[in-house]
């Protein structure tokens, strides 16, 4: 079954999103004045999923927060779909959807429920309201639960329900954060391909995550945030590409006897984290060969993790490997 929610725009030149010079600082009575978000440039296509990657603390719930309208900035502009932040926002607000980090939808409710109550504050026409929700219900896999209350929903369902939620008003933009977080693979997989399928249609996606492979997956550009700044901003493919060798050897349980291994960073370069070495090597072939003639020198062989890098060394590699506190 073919379901259409979003507004094809993407022959629209205007960008989704466009931010120049985009601050917003805090002030606190003993820290003095901290910059969350600082000179943020931002242009996001239409008909694109475009994604905000960083640490905790980099930024990203402070600038989903201006985009959405719920932060005004301290300085700079922001143009959401062609219409001016702060000020147009309740146009704005007219043309999005909102997956949010944790769920927010009315356990007293039932299913078809939650999504009545949602359609009357945009104010959608009774005609050909049930049809459209009967859709969103196919389309969201939940159409033998229309009747069921939100808290006999498993954790994936409940995903579902917030996705179909947040296109009933057929935006022309969807801003997902963290929508998968604290789902188990088979759940994620089937998010993965609702939000593929609202891609294809041509609704511009802008989302947040922490899992790596689900934005090497989903985006077709995304950019790494740290301290409120943007550190680099492209294709999954062509960051990989740009910041790290393309092929990663882990070293397991090596980092006692890190000293034998040094003569490996002519091969590749060598890092360590935690219990284990990562060596990044344009030639995993002559990088194996010469871990291989260090055998005998050691009195354990080493456990060896081949495969290619991907974008989690990428973030790793620009933003540390440090583990970061708070929101």
């Amino acid at each position: 079954m073919s379901h259409c929610f979003g507004r094809s725009t993407t022959t629209d030149s205007t960008p989704a999103v466009l931010a120049r010079g985009l601050c917003k600082t805090f002030k606190h009575k003993t820290l003095g004045e901290t910059v969350a978000v600082d000179r943020l440039d931002l242009c996001v296509p239409r008909g694109v999923c475009f994604g905000l990657l960083g640490p905790n603390g980099a930024g990203k719930t402070t600038t989903l927060r201006m985009l959405l309208g719920t932060m005004p900035p301290s300085s700079g502009s922001l143009e959401i779909l062609g219409l001016t932040m702060p000020g147009d926002e309740c146009l704005v607000r007219a043309k999005l959807g909102i997956v949010p980090q944790a769920d927010n939808l009315d356990p007293d409710l039932s299913v078809i429920q939650n999504l009545r109550v949602y359609a009357s504050f945009f104010g959608l026409p009774h005609q050909n309201l049930d049809a459209h929700l009967d859709q969103l219900l196919a389309f969201a896999n939940l159409t033998d639960r229309r009747e069921h209350q939100v808290e006999s929903l498993s954790g994936g369902m409940k995903r579902r329900l917030t996705l179909a939620r947040a296109l009933i008003n057929a935006p022309e933009l969807v801003v997902l954060d963290e929508p998968t977080t604290g789902l188990d693979p088979q759940a994620r997989h089937t998010l993965w391909s609702r939000l593929e399928e609202l891609k294809a249609q041509g609704t511009t996606l802008l989302l947040t995550t922490h899992y790596m492979d689900e934005a090497e997956r989903l985006c077709d550009e995304l950019v790494v945030m740290d301290h409120g700044r943007v550190l680099d901003q492209g294709s999954p493919q062509a960051l990989i590409a740009r910041h790290v060798e393309p092929w990663v050897i882990e070293i397991r349980h090596a980092a006692a006897v890190a000293q034998h291994y040094a003569c490996l960073d002519g091969v590749g370069k060598l890092e360590q984290h935690g219990s284990s070495l990562f060596l990044y090597t344009h030639d995993r072939h002559h990088a194996l060969t010469r871990i291989e003639a260090l055998a005998p020198t050691l009195v354990a062989p080493p456990i060896l993790l081949q495969r290619p890098a991907g974008l989690e060394d990428v973030f790793l590699r620009l933003t540390g490997r440090d583990l970061r506190e708070g929101a």
